[in-house]
């Protein structure tokens, strides 16, 4: 009995990391500017995920648990100053999902934590405004200003790199 628990466990951190490990690791290069301490996260999250046993209701609500257990580690780990080096820009190409991804991920490392993230959720991963509401826990409306805002930066940064 205990072997069939230890064996489905195996199988379900394998499910989770195939399906959400490289999401993960892009919010995480993203906040943290920093590959190590990206994965240093993932890692951790998934430990997590098999520590607590959390059940969901469904599978946008694990994926919505597994960003948000991501994320407040980001949090906590750039208000301790842990972070040793940040990654060499050049480098993240390697990251990208496609090419298209790889300037806006450029442009995005260079944001403030809050518009990161969002604009993150919706160019890059594909999330509409009302899952990422759910999946952040803030309101559609701070969603959308996040998205105006951080346009406007990116915007911004873009004339600032062509002039």
């Amino acid at each position: 009995m205990l072997q069939q628990a230890v064996w489905s466990t195996g199988q379900d951190i394998e499910r989770i990391v195939d399906t959400y490990g490289n999401m993960l690791f892009r919010i995480c290069l993203v906040i943290l500017c920093n590959e190590n301490d990206a994965e240093d996260v993932v890692q951790d999250t998934f430990i997590n995920y098999l520590t607590k046993a959390p059940t969901f209701h469904d599978s946008e609500h694990e994926k919505a648990w597994l960003i948000t257990v991501a994320t407040n580690r980001c949090k906590n780990m750039r208000r301790f100053n842990f972070m040793r080096r940040h990654i060499d820009i050049s480098d993240l190409q390697l990251y990208s999902k496609d090419v298209e991804s790889y300037g806006l991920l450029d442009h995005l490392m260079k944001l403030p934590n809050k518009h990161k993230i969002v604009l993150l959720l919706f160019y890059v991963e594909g999330y509409k405004v009302d899952e990422i509401t759910t999946l952040l826990n803030i309101t559609s409306s701070a969603v959308k200003k996040r998205l105006q805002r951080g346009r406007e930066l990116i915007r911004e940064s873009y004339r600032k790199e062509n002039d």
